[in-house]
């Protein structure tokens, strides 16, 4: 029969490798929706490159275009 000591050993273990499991798969899951950087195939370091978040407010590739004739004339 398991003491209390014993018990409590195991379910400590058994909660860090659930612990370990629920990390890895976060890491897999951030990984394939390009947060983190992984390897290639050919083994070289692919880092994502994450774009800047726009608000709505900064102009659009239209409206860049257009100003550049306008400061000329």
């Amino acid at each position: 029969m398991a003491t209390r000591g014993q018990t409590h050993n195991k379910r400590a273990r058994e909660m860090a490798l659930r612990e370990k499991r629920e990390r890895k798969q976060l890491k897999k899951d951030q990984r394939a929706a390009g947060l983190l950087p992984y390897y290639d195939d050919e083994g070289f370091l692919v880092v994502p490159t994450v774009e800047p978040e726009t608000d709505g407010e900064a102009p659009t590739d239209a409206e860049q275009t257009e100003t550049v004739p306008e400061a000329i004339q």
